[in-house]
């Protein structure tokens, strides 16, 4: 039985403002803890006009404080971008505020590009030093030694739960190599999925946090009533991605009838490269999707993304999403 869980970027669609995108997470969140989600994670990126979670521990508050029971998280924080112990006062806070439903997901890339990495003041060559980062990070998180110094207040003893993020098998190894949970990036950066998978399984030590693998993957899946309505809906993130791939920052853009008419071949060819792993149908084509994904992969956990313009329709697409996940867990 695999978890069904969400990453949200809070993103801006033409016509409405930023605040309009955090209130429309908000609200999507609020009807996926009903549908039975397990997890919701905003994701760390900067200089982006159309993603407004760049102040990550701030959104995934605002997340929180309208919801009961579903974990929120980062689905990541870009460490190098950071000093560990800010982290960990940061997330220490948010457990303190929302006992036992803070997850805390680390990247390596900086999530932006090499101009804003300069305007965050963060040396570029800080990404050689993620593994240690990270261990400095998780020691802030814990117990406090006798003799110790420096403490993060709220932070100490909180050990809030650190998962290692990546596309690549460096971050495979090293969740491996320390005892992470894993999360796979596949929703946008998919080559890697099945190597790292393997990695991280076969190299894997048990730590005191963590005694098995666990491997969480992200997915892009558009789920509506029907197939057709399904296929009309994703060409509001494959435009994304066109854009992407063209250079252009563009806001997200309203479903049109033909793809095609939007992207070259050659755009076409990038961008589905990237959107490789995608399910896009109705119940029944989104149900056999999921198996066939979790038949590949093993998954323990789909991180879905259902990026579209229309709010109710992409809350209506987790409902799908959820109750044929329950189907084929015999829910």
């Amino acid at each position: 039985m695999a978890n069904l869980s969400i990453l949200e970027l809070g993103r801006v669609r033409e016509g409405f403002t930023r605040a309009d995108a955090l209130n429309d997470a908000r609200r999507v969140a609020q009807q996926a803890e009903g549908f039975g989600y397990k997890r919701f994670w905003v994701a760390e990126h900067h200089n982006m006009p159309a993603v407004t979670t760049a102040a990550t521990s701030i959104v995934i508050s605002h997340i929180a404080a309208g919801t009961k029971t579903l974990r929120v998280g980062a689905g990541g924080i870009m460490l190098p971008n950071h000093a560990p112990y800010i982290i960990a006062e940061q997330f220490g806070t948010l457990e303190a505020l929302y006992p036992g439903r803070i997850d805390l997901g680390l990247g390596r890339a900086p999530g932006t590009d090499q101009l804003t990495l300069r305007a965050l003041r963060r040396d570029p060559m800080s990404a050689d030093r993620f593994p240690q980062d990270v261990l400095e990070l998780q020691a802030y998180l814990g117990p406090v030694e006798e003799g110790q110094r420096i403490e993060a207040v709220p932070g100490s003893n909180s050990n809030v739960p650190i998962w290692i993020l990546g596309s690549s098998l460096f971050g495979a190894q090293m969740a491996a190599a320390y005892g992470f949970p894993y999360g796979f990036a596949s929703h946008f950066a998919p080559q890697a999925l099945d190597d790292a998978l393997a990695v991280y399984r076969r190299q894997f030590k048990p730590s005191e946090h963590q005694a098995k693998p666990y491997a969480l993957i992200g997915v892009n899946i558009i789920a509506a009533d029907t197939d057709e309505e399904a296929k009309y809906l994703a060409t509001s993130q494959q435009m994304s991605f066109a854009n992407l791939v063209r250079g252009q920052r563009k806001l997200t853009q309203p479903p049109i009838d033909d793809i095609n008419a939007y992207w070259t071949e050659a755009e076409k060819l990038r961008a589905s490269h990237m959107l490789a792993v995608s399910i896009i149908g109705g119940p029944d084509k989104v149900r056999t999707g999921i198996q066939n994904l979790l038949a590949r992969t093993e998954a323990d956990e789909l991180m879905v993304v259902s990026d579209m313009y229309d709010v109710d329709k992409r809350i209506r697409s987790f409902e799908i999403i959820a109750d044929v996940m329950k189907s084929i867990n015999g829910a």
